[in-house]
């Protein structure tokens, strides 16, 4: 797994190298069951335009009240997913956008996340983004998205 680019203080990029073949990984990002096992509970369903919350628990330090509503922007069955991420907060307010994107290796995938849409100069975002490009934010997913799909 490759560590955070931490360059760019709008967006958290990782990746990581799995050892399934896409489709393994794809049913794993877009099962609801599935990702609810790795991830959080939610009510995803593959459908651009679908709508979805994600909830946990609230971090008050970022002013998150442990709920994210997100609506699905687009993909390609195998190759992308897209939605957006939104914390209605006052104080936090993140409108941002996550992007999986799998590529094939070898006989496995590489996946690719992308966080972006952090301001810096919102200092909850600013600490968000510190956090989910932290070892318990998006690395911390992915490696329980290794142990789910093992």
């Amino acid at each position: 797994m490759s560590l955070p680019d931490v360059g760019d203080p709008r967006t958290v990029r990782v990746d990581t190298f799995l050892p399934y073949p896409p489709a393994r990984v794809w049913r794993a990002l877009t099962d609801p069951e599935l990702l609810a096992r790795w991830f959080l509970p939610c009510d995803f369903r593959l459908e651009v335009g679908h709508r979805f919350t994600l909830a946990t628990e609230p971090r008050p330090n970022v002013r998150f009240a442990g709920v994210s509503h997100c609506e699905v922007l687009g993909f390609e069955v195998e190759r992308m997913l897209r939605f957006s991420w939104h914390d209605p907060g006052e104080d936090n307010g993140l409108d941002s956008t996550v992007t999986w994107r799998l590529e094939p290796e070898g006989t496995g995938t590489r996946l690719f996340l992308e966080h972006d849409g952090f301001d810096p100069d919102n200092p909850y975002q600013a600490m968000s983004r510190r956090i989910m490009g932290g070892p318990n934010g998006w690395t911390g997913v992915l490696a329980r998205l290794a142990e789910a799909l093992a």
